[in-house]
């Protein structure tokens, strides 16, 4: 996949970044060309070999129509939660949320959540909780072009949450 300055790009575990610059720098004698993203939640900028583009799972952000499968994910509510420890869970998750696929990262979300009506999540899980809500909402937002509020509060009504005020 090739991507141009100012184009958005999805890098697993960090999120969407905006394509910042594309150069070609000489490495142990051989040219490669490189894109430069810049993390928009953090400022993080992550150079990636366009020759590893696949490799490291860089990809465009989701259509909108792939927003509203996500949609459909999260209002998935008869689903088994695996009874298993935490610390198994946490790590089952933390490699759904390495995978970049923003389905994956919805489960992740959706499971928690619903597990969190159970029980108290452990600090790593409530972590996580907020590593896949940010991740989604992000990419939610640009995809369906509306503001990240928006997309906030829609997550939160699905999981019967009162919209945050700010004040």
């Amino acid at each position: 996949m090739a991507f141009k300055i100012g184009d958005n790009a999805v890098y697993p575990g960090h999120g969407v970044g905006i394509v910042k610059n594309i150069e070609t720098k000489e490495i142990f004698g051989k040219k490669q060309t490189f894109y430069t993203i810049q993390i928009l939640d953090n400022g993080m900028k992550i150079m990636i070999p366009k020759d590893n583009v696949a490799s490291v799972g860089l990809r465009a952000i989701i259509s909108r129509k792939e927003a509203n499968e996500v949609f459909k994910i999260l209002r998935k509510k008869n689903i088994k939660i695996d009874n298993q420890t935490w610390n198994r869970r946490y790590r089952e998750y933390m490699e759904k949320i390495k995978t970049g696929s923003i389905y994956e990262i919805a489960e992740v979300l959706r499971d928690l959540f619903l597990l969190k009506v159970d029980k108290e999540l452990s600090f790593g899980e409530r972590k996580m909780l907020d590593t896949a809500r940010s991740l989604l909402i992000k990419e939610l937002a640009l995809a369906k072009k509306i503001q990240e509020q928006k997309v906030e509060a829609e997550v939160r009504e699905i999981f019967g949450l009162e919209a945050k005020t700010e004040g």
